[in-house]
């Protein structure tokens, strides 16, 4: 054990020597290990850092929730727009209709979204979301409220002019979130309505289907007096219990929503169920590209840094061959020698591996500022790293390796 510590270490010091004795050889040689392992863990990150990203805003979602619109979440290419559009908006009295029909359901709520103006003295925020809810909105879209407080059974029930309103909305109309509770704000440019709550900043998400930070959320009683029910274009969402699988959750939901409406066994659903593993679908084959892209790209650049190596570890042999010879004259055994450059070759790449991570770290520093969500690189990404920087390494010494040991240790010494 003690032996082989001495060869690693003999071989480290010897890739550091090459390193700087031949400065920009290496670097050159170097350069397409870095550039491939910063391809792979500056891909691998991002997307990993995206997915996480992805699923947290699905939870924000609301967890196995089931969500009944007239549109069809991803959509079906073989189905023409035309008919979504035609189809009927869900209905409010149809939520309160499924609370009887469907005893799977744990939380229900009737959303509805209009997009318009919020002013407060001489300032005006426009392209503001309008969100009219019900009471069980909170309990399957979890939400925190900074400032304030959230609405009451009494305000659901009553619709006074009370609404919560988003962080980047106080933030630009009162500087301080905390300062916006309480005050009076114009509402489509002429009702009044009073500020009771702030939500408390989330910030950018991937998915971005509910916006928080610019949004307005009203008692829907209250909600009816900006937008009429066929022109907020609303939702039912729906969460089942705990015992309820998400299937049998549609399934009952389907055969509810057919009897509300009425339609006859050969007409087709006029609604579409959407659940938030459509989304999950529909990104994974994008997620997968850009995996198998970001590897290609790797895979050319490894390809041609371990040339580069193997190139640094001839020259190697050829500029160490009298030392070669003298090592074997001595009683070192082939096997010695073949370690002690197999080892050079895969420190040498590890050298390199190491530059593109440093480069990656600095990349995930840029994207987390630009892109809005953490990027960070995990640990078993950077292990792969180190297994591709070892595995190149031995590759790419492998034939210089044994070229070294099957030399004969007296011609080697006389040719210097």
């Amino acid at each position: 054990m003690l032996r082989f510590a001495k060869i690693v270490w003999t071989s480290f010091k010897m890739a550091l020597q090459e390193l700087r004795s031949n400065k920009l050889r290496t670097f050159l040689s170097l350069l397409g290990i870095t550039f491939g392992i910063f391809c792979i863990i500056s891909v691998l990150s991002t997307i990993s850092s995206m997915q996480r990203a992805v699923t947290n805003d699905i939870k924000s979602m609301g967890n196995k929730a089931i969500y009944i619109s007239r549109w069809q979440w991803g959509g079906d290419n073989d189905y023409p727009w035309w008919k979504y559009l035609k189809r009927p908006v869900p209905k409010y009295y149809e939520m309160e209709m499924l609370k009887q029909k469907v005893p799977a359901i744990k939380h229900i709520a009737f959303v509805g979204a209009i997009n318009d103006v919020i002013e407060y003295e001489d300032d005006i925020l426009r392209n503001i979301n309008y969100y009219g809810i019900t009471e069980g909105f909170i309990d399957i879209q979890p939400l925190t409220i900074g400032s304030g407080r959230y609405f009451q059974q009494t305000d659901f029930d009553h619709g006074p002019n009370y609404i919560v309103i988003g962080n980047t909305i106080a933030e630009n109309l009162f500087v301080k979130p905390e300062n916006a509770v309480g005050k009076q704000v114009k509402l489509k440019g002429e009702k009044i309505a009073t500020v009771i709550g702030v939500i408390k900043k989330k910030g950018k998400s991937m998915i971005d289907a509910w916006d928080y930070d610019n949004s307005i959320l009203f008692p829907y009683e209250y909600f009816k007096q900006f937008a009429k029910e066929d022109n907020s274009d609303p939702n039912i969402m729906v969460q089942g219990e705990d015992n309820v699988s998400l299937d049998a959750l549609k399934d009952e939901l389907d055969g509810a929503m057919r009897s509300i409406r009425k339609l006859p066994p050969t007409q087709e659903n006029n609604y579409s169920l959407n659940d938030v593993g459509i989304i999950s679908s529909f990104l994974d084959p994008i997620f997968t590209g850009m995996n198998i892209g970001g590897w290609a790209i790797a895979a050319l650049s490894l390809l041609v840094g371990m040339f580069g190596v193997a190139n640094i570890m001839f020259v190697t042999v050829r500029e160490r061959t009298s030392q070669i010879g003298l090592k074997k004259a001595i009683g070192a055994k082939r096997s010695t020698i073949v370690t002690e450059f197999l080892l050079e070759s895969a420190f040498l790449c590890i050298i390199g591996g190491v530059i593109g991570l440093l480069a990656v770290f600095v990349l995930t520093l840029i994207f987390s500022a630009l892109l809005g969500f953490a990027v960070f690189i995990p640990a078993s990404i950077i292990g792969l790293a180190v297994g591709i920087c070892l595995f190149v390494g031995v590759l790419a010494g492998i034939i210089p390796a044994f070229q070294a040991a099957r030399m004969d240790p007296v011609v080697a010494i006389r040719s210097k």
